[in-house]
C-alpha cells in the first residue's frame, strides 16, 4: 500500500508513515487486497485527503467505516459513487439539508463536491473487506486517523467538526474545544434517525454560520 497522499497531508504525517504501526497495517492491507475483494479500490483509499487538502479544511466530518458493497465505497465518509442507490444514511444525511437549508434532494451520492471545498470526509478505518463490515477495525487504521484529527486539532484553528453518533462522539477529546467548533447529534442511519437523535440536527445552517463569523465562505452542500 503505497501512501499515495496529497503534499499538504503527507508534510504533516510523515511521521505516523514511519512508525511500526504503520509498517504493520501496510502489510496487513496488501495481504487483504491480494487474498480477497476489498474497498474501496487502491487508489481511493486516501482520497478525502486528496479531494480536500490540509490548507483547505474547515469542516470534518467523521465515519466509521467504509462501505462493504460492491461499488459502493470511493475513499469518502457517508459517499458512495454516482449510479449507486442511495444507503440510508446518506438518504437521511440529504433530507435533513432539505428541511435545514432548502436544498433540493441532490440526484448526486458522490459527496466529492463537498470534499472539493474543504469538507474532509475522514472514515476512522480507511479499508474493508467485501461484504464484512468493520473487518479492518483494530489493525492501524484508527491510530492513523486519531492522528489525523489530532493533526488538525493542534494545527489549525476554526475548524467546525460534525460528530454523529457515539462512535464519532468518542473522537471530542482528540479535539482543542478552544480552538475549534463541535457540533454533536445522532447518527445519521434508520435506526437513529427514527428514534429522532438526527432530524433537526441543523449541522448544515450551523456550520456555514459559524464559517461565516470566521470569515470563510460557506459550504454549497
Amino acid at each position: 500500500m503505497p501512501v499515495d497522499i496529497h503534499p499538504s497531508w503527507k508534510e504533516r504525517l510523515q511521521s505516523e508513515f514511519i512508525k511500526p504501526y504503520f509498517t504493520e497495517l501496510t502489510e496487513f492491507v496488501k495481504n487483504e487486497y491480494a487474498q480477497h475483494t476489498c474497498y474501496p479500490k487502491g487508489s481511493d483509499i486516501f482520497s478525502a485527503f486528496d479531494h480536500c487538502p490540509f490548507d483547505k479544511t474547515k469542516v470534518v466530518i467523521i465515519g466509521q467505516d467504509p462501505y462493504h458493497g460492491p461499488d459502493q465505497a470511493n475513499g469518502l465518509c457517508f459517499s458512495v459513487k454516482d449510479g449507486i442507490p442511495h444507503p440510508p444514511s446518506l438518504v437521511n444525511i440529504f433530507k435533513e439539508i432539505e428541511t435545514d437549508i432548502g436544498v433540493s434532494y441532490p440526484k448526486s451520492s458522490n459527496l466529492e463536491r463537498w470534499a472539493d471545498q474543504g469538507v474532509l470526509l475522514l472514515n476512522a478505518t480507511l479499508t474493508v473487506r467485501a461484504h464484512q463490515a468493520g473487518s479492518h477495525q483494530k489493525k492501524g487504521w484508527e491510530t492513523f486517523t486519531d492522528a489525523v484529527i489530532k493533526t488538525i486539532s493542534d494545527e489549525k484553528e476554526g475548524v467546525v467538526f460534525l460528530l454523529w453518533g457515539g462512535f464519532a462522539k468518542k473522537k471530542a477529546t482528540l479535539i482543542d474545544k478552544n480552538r475549534h467548533h463541535i457540533l454533536t447529534s445522532g447518527h445519521p442511519s434508520p435506526l437513529s434517525a427514527n428514534r429522532g437523535y438526527w432530524f433537526g440536527n441543523r449541522h448544515f445552517s450551523k456550520a456555514n454560520e459559524i464559517l461565516g463569523r470566521n470569515g470563510q465562505l460557506p459550504i454549497n452542500w
